[in-house]
């Protein structure tokens, strides 16, 4: 099955050997996305801002494979403090309707750009 690489404008490029997203098929698997603004390159202040930023980049890749994150089948959340998963799961209702995808977090020491939240994600479109 043929891949298909995603790229949006409306996301950060890619800051290494790595591409926004790849479609196989029905299913496209997200890369991680931080809180960078797709413009400016430049990091979002503080948690809460960049947990929205994530996801706004998230839904511009999504949108730009043909789908949504209501699409998400899987979320994978990636925290430099665990203490911040409730803000996630709160900012998180705002972006995917019930029923809500699967999902792991994982405390991590360091992220790329000193971020405090990444997240990646797997779609799959109808």
């Amino acid at each position: 099955m043929p891949r298909q690489i995603i790229h949006t404008d409306n996301a950060p490029k890619a800051i290494g050997t790595y591409s926004q997203a790849v479609r196989v098929g029905n299913t496209v698997y997200c890369s991680g996305q931080i809180g960078l603004h797709p413009k400016t390159m430049e990091m979002a202040e503080g948690i809460e801002a960049q947990i929205k930023r994530v996801f706004d980049n998230l839904k511009a890749v999504a949108e730009a494979a043909g789908g949504t994150l209501n699409d998400a089948t899987r979320f994978t959340v990636y925290l430099t403090n665990l203490k911040h998963f409730a803000k996630v799961n709160e900012i998180m209702a705002t972006y995917v309707n019930e029923p809500y995808p699967a999902r792991a977090a994982i405390g991590v020491a360091s992220l790329p750009r000193d971020a405090l939240v990444e997240i990646d994600a797997v779609l799959v479109l109808e």
